[in-house]
C-alpha cells in the first residue's frame, strides 16, 4: 500500500517551517480518503494526516481481509481492495499524505486554523476536516498473554495467507471473532473459537454459518495460558463450572476482544462532544470556525455509522468548506461526469 501513496510519512525533524494548505484532513480512513478525492475535484490543495503508518484507518488496521457488502456499486469488496481503490481515486489530484503523524494542537491566526503536528511542523489551513473514525484505538489485551513475548499472538489478521496450514485459536464472541473464523477455516489446519460465555455478540447469521463449518466452538471457557517460548505452540483452556481443562494446539492465537477508542489530542481542541463523538450540524460543521467532521467520529440526530454514509458526509463537508475557503465558489460544483 505504501508504494501507492505519494507524499511524506513518519516523524519529521523538529523545527520545520509552517506550510499552508487549503484543506487539512485528519484521518486517512475511507471517509478521509474520499474527502481527499473530492477536495481535489473542487480544486483544493489537500494534506491527509494520520497517526497510522498506512492509509485506510480501521479498515487497514483491523479487517483488511474482511469482505464489505454495503458499499454502493460493489456486491462485495475486500477491505484492503476498497482502500486501494480510494487511494487510486484520490491520487489523480495528488493529495499529500502525512502518515505516522498526529494532529496535536489547534490554534487560529487571522481567523484561519493552524494545526500543530507531532512532527514539529505547523500547517496553516483554509479549513480542517476531521474524519478520524473513532479516534485512535488500542486492542484489548488477552490476560493469559501477560508476559508472553513470543510470536503467534495477533489482534487482527493483516494477511490471511500467512495463517495457511496453522492451528488457529480465536478468542472472543463478537463479530470480529466469527468473521476471522469464517475467513480462516478454508485455509487453516484447524480453527477453534473460545468464548467465556455461551451467548455471542456476533450477528446471528454469521454465528450460524460458522456453526455449520468444521470449527470447534468452546463456550463458558477462557484461555488461561499461552504455551511456547519463541512462538505459540498451544494454549491452556479452562472450562467454567468445573469442566475439564484442555490444552489446544495453536500456531497462532487471534485475540478478537475488541478495541478501546480514544480521541487523543482532539479532546482538548474545544470541540463540542457527545461521549467520544464530535457534534456537527447539517453542513457537518462543528462548533469551531472552519472545522468540520465526517464519518464515524461525527454525531447528529439520526446518525447511522456506515462507510457508505461517511462518503456522503465527506462530500457535504468538502463542499461546505470550499465556500468558506473561497466565498466566490459555489456550494454545488456540478457533477463529476460533466467534467470528462
Amino acid at each position: 500500500m505504501r508504494e501507492a501513496v505519494a507524499g511524506r510519512s513518519g516523524p519529521e525533524p523538529q523545527g520545520l517551517c509552517r506550510r499552508t494548505v487549503d484543506l487539512a484532513i485528519v484521518g486517512a480512513g475511507p471517509a478521509g480518503l474520499f474527502a481527499a478525492y473530492y477536495a481535489g475535484f473542487r480544486g483544493l490543495s489537500t494534506a491527509v494526516i494520520d497517526a497510522l503508518p498506512e492509509p485506510g484507518g480501521q479498515v487497514t488496521a483491523m479487517y483488511p481481509e474482511k469482505m464489505i457488502f454495503d458499499v454502493a456499486g460493489f456486491p462485495g469488496i475486500r477491505g484492503r481492495d476498497l482502500v486501494a481503490n480510494l487511494v487510486e481515486q484520490a491520487a489523480q489530484f495528488n493529495p499529500e499524505y502525512l502518515l505516522g503523524i498526529r494532529a496535536e494542537k489547534l490554534s487560529y491566526e487571522d481567523e484561519r486554523p493552524v494545526l500543530g503536528l507531532s512532527s514539529g511542523e505547523s500547517l496553516a489551513c483554509g479549513a480542517v476536516l476531521i474524519t478520524g473514525g473513532l479516534g485512535s484505538f488500542t486492542a484489548r489485551p488477552l490476560p493469559a498473554a501477560e508476559g508472553f513475548s513470543g510470536d503467534g499472538l495477533l489482534f487482527f489478521v493483516p494477511h490471511l495467507a500467512d495463517l495457511a496450514g496453522h492451528d488457529v485459536v480465536i478468542v472472543g464472541g463478537g463479530d470480529s471473532a466469527f468473521d476471522w473464523a469464517l475467513a480462516l477455516q478454508p485455509i487453516a489446519r484447524s480453527v477453534t473459537l473460545v468464548h467465556r460465555r455461551d451467548k455471542f455478540r456476533a450477528h446471528a447469521s454469521t454465528v450460524s454459518r460458522v456453526q455449520a463449518l468444521p470449527v470447534e466452538i468452546v463456550t463458558n471457557a477462557e484461555v488461561t495460558r499461552l504455551r511456547g517460548d519463541a512462538r505459540v505452540t498451544g494454549v491452556d483452556v479452562t472450562v467454567r463450572g468445573g469442566g475439564e481443562a484442555r490444552t489446544l494446539p495453536a500456531d497462532t492465537v487471534v485475540a478478537a476482544l475488541g478495541f478501546t477508542a480514544d480521541l487523543g489530542p482532539l479532546a482538548d481542541w474545544g470541540l463540542e462532544l457527545s461521549k467520544r463523538h464530535i457534534c456537527v450540524d447539517s453542513t457537518t460543521a462543528t462548533n469551531l470556525p472552519r472545522v468540520f467532521a465526517a464519518g464515524d467520529i461525527s454525531e447528529y440526530t439520526g446518525k447511522v455509522r456506515l462507510i457508505a454514509v461517511g462518503f456522503g458526509e465527506a462530500a457535504t463537508a468538502v463542499n461546505n468548506a470550499a465556500v468558506i475557503i473561497d466565498p466566490a465558489a459555489h456550494l454545488f460544483p456540478g457533477h463529476s461526469s460533466d467534467n470528462g
